[in-house]
């Protein structure tokens, strides 16, 4: 029998593109390929990278470089492949380079340079396809592309328009996942609340039962799995406040990760980004009200050309007042291609810092506040790790290496992907402290 080919996965970027090298195992896997977590042992290397920001540029650049270095045979795929010649320019040696989501272009390079013979032994992959996250959660990718035009992004021009997958596609991943034992589904692309528009919503099947293509329809069908199912990257949409009532019973986790970007009404604009900060307080008002539970998490880009003192401090009094349990801030990078790039009155740098740094320090004071509140309360948490100093365990309002931990001092016996109930007994800005419940 001859020798199987081993191949070593470099995968670098945010979740979906996560999501994409998992297909590409998933591919891999299948024809009987070998996955090997050495560049000494792959006989060839794919690098899957990301092109969003100028670091993360360099990042893969140097993720490239160090994979011929150290092997020599490389394929790039990624967001990265999508900017133009930046790669072959960079590193001409490459096998070949592709944009992202190209798992049927990526196994066409592997079988040109890495051709394997069929195996009926080895060409053999479970259900649930290859996974690089943990065995008790997962990702799931249910569309592609974006038909926004924000002016500081440039995803539609590397990953085109939205493309959603067939509902009864996705259910289907999601219960195999299941049935392998994941315990949280974390759904992503990059624009869940738009999910299906591209399909005017079609109707599809599952369990042999009709289900409408839209985020609703899947959140309330995700519920029915008995997993943690976590929304992310919702566009706040007027939509979204039909997915609260799911929270408030159950169905799905009470978080919401809706990338707001700013409050002031001009920068919105500018940003072409939807809403008012008025509009959004209202609208948090009422989530809180259907579902007092809710985890709000979002984003905001910082120093945005032209963004005044005046304007930056209407964005920490929306702070102030819309007081949302996980915040991440950005400085505005001018990302090549970018339209953003034109607008006049670029923010100095050291300014961009400053601010950043205030933001930073006012939502760091909220984070702490909320999270005091819940020591001495018990919740059901999710174990991640598990070694001689106990147990590391998320919330429903932790999403996985983006928001805070739970640290169980007693949890030396529990095992990864374990439900369990703790008391909180401390907390800080960022992480809760807490015992197993008697």
């Amino acid at each position: 029998m001859a020798k199987a080919k081993s191949i070593g996965m470099v995968s670098l970027g945010c979740p979906k593109a996560t999501v994409d090298s998992e297909h590409i195992l998933t591919r891999l896997r299948a024809e009987g390929y070998l996955i090997t977590g050495s560049y000494h042992d792959a006989d060839l290397v794919i690098v899957n990278t990301c092109g969003f920001i100028d670091s993360a540029v360099d990042e893969s650049l140097e993720a490239i470089g160090e994979a011929l270095a150290e092997n020599g045979k490389v394929i790039v795929t990624g967001c990265l492949g999508a900017k133009g010649d930046v790669v072959r320019l960079t590193h001409p040696k490459v096998l070949a380079v592709t944009g992202p989501h190209a798992s049927e272009e990526v196994m066409i390079a592997v079988h040109e340079h890495l051709p394997k013979p069929h195996d009926p032994y080895s060409d053999l992959v479970p259900p649930q396809g290859i996974r690089l996250t943990p065995k008790h959660f997962a990702y799931v990718k249910i569309s592609e592309g974006c038909n926004h035009r924000c002016t500081f992004c440039i995803i539609p021009s590397l990953r085109g328009d939205l493309v959603s997958r067939p509902v009864g596609e996705v259910m289907e991943e999601a219960q195999n996942l299941v049935n392998a034992g994941v315990k949280e589904l974390l759904v992503i692309s990059q624009d869940t609340s738009a999910y299906g528009v591209d399909l005017k919503y079609r109707t599809g099947f599952w369990g042999g039962k009709p289900l409408k293509t839209r985020m609703t329809e899947l959140a309330q069908a995700m519920g029915e799995l008995g997993v943690w199912v976590r929304l992310h990257y919702v566009y706040p949409y007027p939509s979204v406040d039909e997915v609260i009532p799911l929270m408030a019973e159950g169905k799905i986790l009470p978080y919401l990760d809706i990338p707001f970007q700013h409050a002031n009404a001009r920068i919105l604009k500018l940003m072409k980004r939807p809403a008012s900060s008025e509009n959004v307080l209202q609208r948090i008002t009422k989530w809180r009200s259907i579902c007092p539970d809710i985890t709000l998490r979002s984003t905001f880009i910082v120093g945005f050309p032209g963004e005044t003192e005046q304007e930056f401090q209407e964005l920490l009094d929306f702070l102030e007042e819309a007081q949302l349990n996980r915040v991440g801030a950005f400085t505005y990078s001018p990302v090549e291609g970018a339209v953003a790039n034109e607008l006049p009155d670029h923010v100095p740098p050291e300014v961009q810092e400053e601010r950043l740094e205030r933001l930073m320090e006012l939502q760091e004071g909220i984070s702490e506040g909320l999270l005091l509140r819940k020591v001495g309360k018990t919740i059901q948490v999710l174990v991640d790790t598990v070694d001689e100093d106990g147990a590391v365990a998320r919330s429903s309002a932790d999403a996985p290496e983006i928001d805070g931990l739970v640290y169980i001092e007693n949890g030396q016996n529990l095992n990864a992907g374990d439900f369990v109930n703790v008391t909180i007994t401390d907390s800080d800005a960022h992480d809760l402290w807490a015992e197993v419940a008697e």
